[in-house]
């Protein structure tokens, strides 16, 4: 499952940054909701909210590193929660999508815009980026709930006044 779950979403990635780089750069933005939502070609030479500009190696580098560390950690751990494998699928496919722009182009293709009227533009991403941040999330889900779980285990449910 976790393999469909990455090879999915690499293609889907490619995919819609092939058709952004050939539909939007050719004939510009697509207003989808004026004043909120649009697809606009995007070339980010950085990580998040435009940091680190022009370390594309830097950034690859990084990216390479904790995509092998999560790989050595399933093969290792073959961790049973399907909640953390497929989290750990979405990071490790959102992390080669973006990966193969810095490799390819020293850029990663951004094209997804939400924005409030010309007031305020939340940073462009991509489909690499939304499986990055899903995936974020449901790990950040998966620790809320081995932590309330171990919480659990220590005092068998019981509450302070419970126990003896």
């Amino acid at each position: 499952m976790e393999i469909i779950i990455i090879i999915a979403g690499i293609f889907l990635d490619r995919i819609t940054k092939i058709w952004a780089a050939s539909s939007l750069l050719k004939n510009g933005d697509i207003v989808v909701i004026k004043g909120f939502f649009s697809l606009s070609y995007l070339e980010n030479r950085g990580a998040a909210f435009g940091i680190f500009q022009n370390r594309v190696y830097l950034l690859a580098a990084v990216t390479m590193i904790v995509l092998a560390g999560m790989v050595y950690y399933i093969l290792r751990h073959k961790p049973q929660s399907k909640l953390l494998r497929i989290s750990f699928a979405l990071i490790v496919g959102g992390g080669l999508g973006n990966l193969y722009d810095r490799l390819i182009y020293n850029y990663v293709v951004d094209f997804i815009m939400f924005h409030y009227k010309d007031a305020y533009y939340f940073p462009s991403f991509n489909v690499a980026d939304m499986m990055l941040v899903t995936g974020t999330g449901l790990l950040l889900l998966y620790l809320i709930k081995e932590e309330t779980k171990e919480g659990k285990d220590v005092n068998d449910g019981r509450t302070g006044k419970d126990r003896v």
